[in-house]
C-alpha cells in the first residue's frame, strides 16, 4: 500500500469543491480506497501527463474531476496536487 500525502493546494481544492458535495464526496473516497491499493487499476484511468505537465499523473474520480499526482521517494509516496475538472487542473 502506498504513503498518500496531500499538498497544501490540493487540501484548499478538497475542501473547496469536494467536501462540500456529498455525493462527489462518497465517490472521492471510494476511489482513494482503490487508488491507495493499485495506482494503476483500470477504473480509475491513472496516466501519465505531457507538455507543461510533464512529470505529472492523473487519475478520475469521476467524468468530471480529475486528481493531479506525483510520485515522490520512488514510488513509495504519492503527492496529491490538485483536484478540479478537466479545465481546472490541465
Amino acid at each position: 500500500m502506498n504513503k498518500i500525502l496531500w499538498d497544501e493546494g490540493f487540501k484548499r481544492s478538497y475542501k473547496r469543491k469536494i467536501k462540500i458535495n456529498k455525493r462527489l464526496k462518497k465517490k472521492f473516497w471510494i476511489v482513494m480506497e482503490t487508488f491507495e491499493k493499485n495506482p494503476f487499476a483500470s477504473r480509475i484511468r491513472t496516466h501519465k501527463l505531457s507538455g507543461k505537465l510533464k512529470g505529472l499523473w492523473t487519475f478520475s474520480v469521476d467524468y468530471n474531476c480529475r486528481i493531479i499526482f506525483k510520485f515522490v521517494e520512488g514510488k513509495s509516496k504519492i503527492l496529491l496536487i490538485d483536484i478540479g475538472g478537466h479545465n481546472e487542473v490541465y
